[in-house]
């Protein structure tokens, strides 16, 4: 599928933009944006596709997206039907934050969330609930409270649980690649490089650690403190974002996924792919085929959005 390309206006003399969106239901829009996006989800039940990521949500659903990673929620059913469903979006810019930052370092911890969210978080339970205790100040008329509220949440957000969501590898909306965070030494970026073009092939810890110009041992404790997980678990989870990518936008045979996506077993690849997924390839490919369904309405759907959300094409055409 390929995601629309949405333009948000943060509007004048503003950082940032905090968007209230109730609706009867939640319709299926993907799109992306390169702006980070903080979702709080209420009164809503459904699935979220992040990347290739696909998850059922609930109750104050909170989620943080990273630029160009295609999205989107979709549900049919509010946990209280008498009332609409909520989303509160709030979008903001990774090279402001960085700029705030070298200027106030006392929230130098949202350095870290932006680390943290490569690719895609989901808080755990309470986070939700405390970002839904600001909306008066999220909300509000005044663009100064609004930003002190948003600074507040981005700083409990900084250091709170969360799980990842999209492989690495997931669906950039341009370069059709994920990234880490873009803060990763030189030494470490030379390996990201190596795994992500040459995925498919065998990738052993030393031929690795060569590119790295490291040993082995110093390989595996700097990768681990910088993206937060072994080499082979990254490894495995960038095979697996490409295997989702060719199972969604092709209708070659597992095997062949599996094969082209650097698994030496089928059954090795469905194994993983349960685990990283909690469903099988065939389940999978299911899951988005049903969403490309809904993707024949999504340009039209797009329009519920505010005016100054449009798609940027359309916003251009008298500048």
């Amino acid at each position: 599928m390929k995601p629309a390309y949405e333009y948000v206006d943060f509007g004048d003399r503003c950082s940032v933009r905090v968007y209230h969106r109730r609706l009867p239901r939640i319709p299926f829009e993907w799109h992306h944006h390169p702006e980070y996006e903080l979702t709080l989800t209420m009164n809503s039940r459904g699935k979220r596709y992040i990347g290739d990521s696909i998850a059922a949500y609930g109750a104050d659903d909170l989620v943080l997206v990273p630029p160009n990673l295609p999205h989107t929620w979709a549900s049919n059913r509010s946990i209280d039907a008498a009332s609409p469903q909520v989303a509160v979006v709030v979008w903001f810019d990774g090279a402001w934050v960085r700029r705030f930052v070298d200027l106030c370092p006392e929230y130098a911890g949202l350095l870290n969330l932006l680390r943290r969210a490569a690719s895609g978080l989901a808080f755990g339970e309470g986070a939700g609930a405390r970002m839904r205790a600001t909306l008066d100040r999220l909300l509000s008329a005044d663009s100064r409270e609004r930003l002190k509220a948003v600074l507040d949440v981005l700083d409990d957000l900084s250091d709170a649980p969360a799980a990842p969501l999209a492989s690495p590898s997931a669906f950039d909306a341009k370069t059709g690649k994920g990234a880490p965070s873009g803060h990763e030494p030189d030494q470490i970026h030379r390996v990201l490089a190596l795994i992500e073009t040459g995925y498919a092939s065998p990738l052993r810890l030393a031929t690795l650690a060569k590119a790295a110009g490291l040993s082995e041992r110093t390989l595996t404790r700097r990768f681990s403190q910088h993206l937060g997980e072994s080499v082979a678990r990254y490894v495995t989870r960038v095979r697996i974002g490409h295997a989702c990518r060719l199972l969604t936008d092709s209708s070659m045979p597992v095997s062949v996924v599996a094969a082209r996506a650097g698994f030496a077993n089928v059954a090795n690849f469905n194994r993983q792919f349960k685990a990283a997924k909690r469903m099988t390839p065939a389940e999978y490919r299911r899951q988005f085929a049903g969403a490309r369904h809904a993707e024949d309405d999504m340009t039209a759907r797009l329009t519920e959005r505010s005016p100054s959300l449009g798609p940027r094409r359309q916003r251009r055409k008298s500048s």
